[in-house]
C-alpha cells in the first residue's frame, strides 16, 4: 500500500475516500492530535475530510492547515504538539494522481515500520472507534507564516545587497517560498503562482524541460537565479542568472559543500552521479549511500556525523533544521549562497561526468525487477542490492530500480568517459527489456 513517499496513484482507483477513512482509523489508534494539510489538486478536499473523519472518530483531534506546502505540514507536526502529521498529496506526480504521506514530530517521514503498522490495521481492520461523546475535535490554522519566518530567521544575506529571484511555484503549494525570499528583501518575480491542482503551467515536476519558461525569464531579466517547485514544494531545482539549469547531481554537490566540513559526511542516494563523490572527496567529506527515497535519506541524515542529506531529484535535508525535505528553505539557502559567490561559480567546480536517466513503463515492476536481479547478479561479480541493482563495471556503473511511486523502472547510468556512459546504459536497457518479455 505504502511506497517510500506514502501512497500515490490515480485518484478514484488506488486512491479514495475509503482509502482515505481507513488510514484516518488506522492512524487514530495511536495518536491524540494530528497536523493535516493538502496541496493544491482538488480532490484534496474530498480526501482530507475523509482522512479527518476517520482521525476523529478514533478520539484524535485535528489541526487542518488547509493548502500548505509538505514541509510546512512537517514542521508543524512539533509545532502543534501533535502526534503525527498527514499531507495529502502526490508531490510531483501528474494532477490525476493524489496521496497520503505521514510524519513524525522530528519532521521525518514515516519509516518503514510506521508505514507498515498503518497498513497492518488498514488490511486488518483494526479501529478504536470512540462513541458519539469521545469524538476529536478538528480545529483549523494557519502555518505559513510561522514557516517563512522560520526559514528568514535562519538565513543570512550577511550584508549583501538582496538579489532578485524568480520563482516558479508550479501552481503548487510553495507560496511559502516568496514570503520568505521577501522577509529577506529579495525582490521576486513568479512564475504559476496561482494555486491549481491542475497544473495548468507546466507539469508538476520541476525538470529543465518542464522549468523552460522559469529558465527564460531569468536569462532576460535582471533575477540572479530562478526557483522551481514541485506541487507540494518538497523539491527544489535551480537556474543560474543566464538561464542555464542546474543538474540535481551539481546542485547536491553544491549544497553538500557548503553544509559539510571535513570528517563529516552527506547521505546520497545509489543513483547520485560519481561527481558528487568526486567534489566532495576534494575537501575530506564523505559520502554514505541510502536506497533513493527522501525518507531514507533524513534517517541516515539523522545519524551522528551526517551532516546533509539530499538527492539529485531536488529532495534537500538539513538535519539541524528540519528531516522532511524543505523546498523554501533551500530556495532561501541557495540565494544566500549565490549572493556570497555566484552559484555559476560554484557548479563549474563540480565535475561534469556524463550521466544517463530514464525510466520504462511497466505493468508489473516487482515482477520486472525480480527477473532482471535474477539474470544480472548471475552474470556479474559487483552488484548491489541496496535498492534495486547496481552493478559496478569498473570504468563505468548502471541502476536499474523500480520507482517507489509510479508503474516504472527507472535506469541509470554513468562514467567520466561518454562512450563507457553510452555502454553501460545499454546493457541496462537491454536487460530491462529482456526482463519484461
Amino acid at each position: 500500500m505504502f511506497g517510500t513517499s506514502g501512497i500515490r496513484g490515480p485518484v478514484g482507483e488506488d486512491v479514495t475516500a475509503a482509502l482515505a477513512l481507513d488510514v484516518g482509523r488506522a492512524l487514530g489508534v495511536e495518536t491524540e492530535r494530528v497536523v493535516v494539510g493538502r496541496d493544491p489538486r482538488e480532490s484534496g478536499e474530498l480526501l482530507t475530510d475523509a482522512l479527518t473523519a476517520g482521525l476523529r472518530e478514533s478520539g484524535t483531534d485535528v489541526v487542518d492547515l488547509g493548502l500548505a506546502a509538505t514541509p510546512t505540514v512537517a514542521r508543524s507536526v512539533g509545532w502543534q504538539d501533535a502526534d503525527a502529521g498527514v499531507a495529502i498529496t502526490a508531490s510531483h506526480n501528474p494532477a490525476p494522481d493524489n496521496g497520503i504521506k505521514l510524519w513524525q514530530p522530528s519532521g521525518q517521514a514515516f519509516d518503514e515500520a510506521g508505514r507498515q503498522r498503518i497498513a497492518e490495521r488498514v488490511h486488518d481492520g483494526v479501529v478504536d472507534l470512540e462513541a458519539w461523546d469521545g469524538l476529536g475535535d478538528r480545529t483549523t490554522a494557519d502555518a505559513r507564516e510561522r514557516h517563512a519566518d522560520a526559514i528568514a530567521d535562519g538565513v543570512d544575506l550577511a550584508g549583501r545587497e538582496p538579489p532578485t529571484v524568480a520563482v516558479d511555484l508550479g501552481n503548487g503549494a510553495g507560496g511559502v517560498t516568496v514570503d520568505a525570499l521577501q522577509r529577506l528583501d529579495c525582490g521576486v518575480e513568479t512564475l504559476n503562482a496561482q494555486p491549481d491542482g491542475s497544473f495548468p503551467g507546466r507539469p508538476s515536476e520541476p525538470t529543465a524541460e518542464n522549468c523552460e519558461s522559469l529558465s527564460a525569464l531569468v536569462a532576460s531579466t535582471d533575477a540572479t537565479l530562478g526557483i522551481a517547485h514541485d506541487g507540494d514544494a518538497d523539491r527544489l531545482r535551480v537556474a543560474t542568472a543566464d538561464g542555464t539549469f542546474v543538474s540535481g547531481d551539481e546542485l547536491l554537490a553544491v549544497f553538500a559543500r557548503d553544509a559539510a566540513s571535513a570528517g563529516e559526511a552527506v547521505a546520497v542516494p545509489v543513483d547520485t552521479s560519481l561527481a558528487v563523490a568526486d567534489s566532495l572527496a576534494e575537501a575530506n567529506i564523505d559520502v554514505t549511500y541510502t536506497p533513493v527515497g527522501d525518507v531514507y535519506v533524513a534517517a541516515r541524515a539523522s545519524e551522528p556525523g551526517v551532516a546533509f542529506g539530499g538527492e539529485p531529484s531536488g529532495a534537500w535535508i538539513w538535519p539541524g533544521e528540519t528531516l522532511c525535505p524543505d523546498g523554501p528553505l533551500a530556495a532561501c539557502k541557495i540565494v544566500a549562497l549565490d549572493a556570497e559567490r555566484s552559484l555559476a561559480d560554484r557548479v563549474a567546480d563540480v565535475p561534469d561526468y556524463p550521466i544517463r536517466r530514464d525510466s520504462v513503463a511497466v505493468t508489473d515492476k516487482h515482477a520486472v525487477m525480480e527477473r532482471l536481479a535474477d539474470r544480472i547478479t548471475s552474470e556479474y561479480d559487483e552488484v548491489q542490492t541496496l535498492d534495486g541493482v547496481r552493478v559496478d563495471l569498473g570504468d563505468a556503473w548502471f541502476l536499474v530500480r523500480a520507482s517507489g511511486t509510479q508503474p516504472l523502472v527507472r535506469i541509470t547510468a554513468e562514467a567520466r568517459d561518454g562512450d563507457r556512459t553510452a555502454d553501460a546504459f545499454e546493457i541496462a536497457r537491454d536487460a530491462v527489456a529482456t526482463a519484461r518479455e
